[in-house]
């Protein structure tokens, strides 16, 4: 299992997570290590960017180190949970803690007075919900059929009236009231010592491993769970071992930004990395960056500007990561997949234009033989013919005319009048004849009538690759090998006159 760590590229991660182990406990020794201490009221605003920038306070490094750990860890269980479309079972998670905690208290202060807010137990009476939370889920989902979102509505739901109505009963207890308990419903990073980054540190360098020791078993189970399930894989089991990482990320991310804000610690990186890569292992990696990423840069502004709330402002700048990857993104941002549609209607445009010059053409000779490119090239076109092939608007054409005279394509003549060039000519042929080898092929094996071919075949000739057109080479011979172009299986005209540029 330890080879799936190095395989998939997180061997890196988890190393730097043991370092981060060490520096952890290296901090938790002695505070006086701190460079200074807070700095004085009088203190402006730029002297406090370079105290922020520089790290010289220690209650910062002891808070941004921790929250980097818990936005990398988070990041990474995320992309699971985000694949296996379970997004909002940290939501229920986090929510279904809130019961746990109030329990939590009220034991402890009943078994020791003034121990309530025993951050031990109140983490594990969180644990002990959540776990709970999450079984109840999955329960629900399997035993009834009601569907997922609404089982994950009702468990969170019910914990979290539970836990209301559970807090209502601290706040009336003589023996302590639930102040500071809110902190665990809205995070106060903060509050963070150097002992909580040391439990941090542990727990992310577990959840990373964990994740690497199983991340091909948890790639199969987010693809295809029934495929896994017929393989004989455990996938209950695998199910169970992912809501058990979701929720020991979602308990040690309560102190940081809350119940109400640990889900977006979970999903925010995940999404944000399915921008950029389409690789599993890269998109764990890109989702712990960018979850640290967000977590440091919260916490320095929070540093900046003592008085935003430091869990609300790590969600913001996890946001602002997040729409950063959603418009620049190299593989699903919106800006690329604009340029892709935008190139592949010109290139479909430039298809059409050249088809209807070569079929304009070839109406005008006397034989059905294939035009050699010097008739191609020494025959003129007039703008009107091509208008009359398709459902070109007159602007459209214009527009399709000047791109293929500014790539060579076409020259003009005088007026509306053009010729095909050398470079025009064969790809006019080119790409008649992959539309012809199209339709001979629809025609013999799919039993498409000839009268509506030209639609089917129009759909797919703009991406047929080299490959697939000696193939279609191959099938079709005899048809095709004494002649560069086939002639059309169908009337030249009407059907074509009937197709629409896409």
């Amino acid at each position: 299992m330890i080879g799936n760590v190095r395989e998939i590229g997180l061997w890196p991660v988890a190393k730097l997570l043991t370092a981060c182990v060490l520096l952890a406990t290296l901090l938790s020794t002695d505070p006086a290590m701190a460079l200074e201490t807070e700095p004085d009221d009088g203190t402006s605003l730029s002297e406090q960017f370079v105290r922020v920038v520089t790290l010289r306070d220690y209650n910062t490094r002891i808070v941004l180190l921790g929250t980097m750990l818990l936005g990398a860890s988070a990041g990474i269980v995320g992309v699971f949970m985000l694949l296996r479309r379970q997004a909002l079972v940290g939501d229920v998670v986090a929510h279904c803690a809130l019961p746990g905690i109030a329990m939590a208290f009220i034991v402890l202060e009943a078994v020791s007075p003034g121990s309530g807010k025993s951050l031990p137990g109140l983490l594990a009476g969180a644990m002990v919900a959540g776990v709970l939370g999450a079984w109840a889920t999955l329960a629900v989902q399997r035993l009834t059929r009601i569907k997922p979102d609404a089982a994950l509505a009702i468990v969170l739901s019910v914990f979290f009236g539970l836990g209301v109505a559970l807090f209502t009963i601290v706040q009336s207890l003589p023996t302590g009231t639930a102040a500071g308990l809110h902190d665990f419903v809205y995070g106060k990073p903060a509050s963070i010592i150097a002992a909580d980054v040391k439990f941090i540190a542990l727990a992310s360098a577990v959840v990373v491993l964990i994740c690497g020791m199983l991340f091909k078993e948890f790639a199969l189970l987010c693809f295809d769970d029934g495929f896994a399930a017929s393989q004989g894989w455990p996938v209950g089991l695998l199910d169970v071992v992912l809501l058990g990482l979701v929720v020991g990320v979602t308990v040690i991310g309560l102190q940081s930004v809350g119940l109400l804000l640990v889900v977006a610690m979970l999903i925010i990186p995940a999404a944000a990395a399915r921008f950029w890569t389409e690789q599993l292992w890269l998109m764990t990696l890109v989702a712990g960056l960018l979850g640290a990423a967000g977590a440091a840069v919260g916490v320095l502004l929070s540093a900046l500007f003592p008085k935003l709330a430091a869990g609300a402002v790590i969600v913001l700048a996890g946001a602002a990561f997040f729409l950063v990857s959603l418009a620049f993104g190299t593989r699903r941002g919106v800006l690329r997949r604009v340029m892709v549609y935008w190139q592949t209607r010109r290139k479909i445009g430039r298809h059409d234009l050249m088809r209807a010059a070569y079929e304009a053409l070839e109406s005008e000779g006397e034989t059905a033989t294939p035009l050699s490119p010097t008739e191609l090239t020494g025959r003129t076109l007039h703008f009107d013919q091509l208008l009359a092939r398709r459902r070109w608007t007159p602007g459209r054409l214009k527009r399709l005319v000047a791109t293929a005279l500014r790539e060579g394509l076409l020259r003009r003549e005088d007026g509306d009048v053009l010729r095909l060039t050398e470079n025009g000519a064969g790809h006019a042929a080119r790409i008649v004849r992959n539309h012809r080898l199209w339709e001979l092929y629809l025609i013999r094996y799919a039993d498409v009538a000839p009268s509506h071919i030209d639609r089917d075949a129009d759909r797919i000739e703009h991406v047929l690759n080299p490959e697939l057109v000696d193939e279609l080479e191959a099938v079709l011979a005899e048809r095709t090998a004494a002649v560069a172009v086939p002639p059309s299986p169908h009337e030249i005209g009407t059907a074509d006159a009937a197709t629409e540029t896409k």
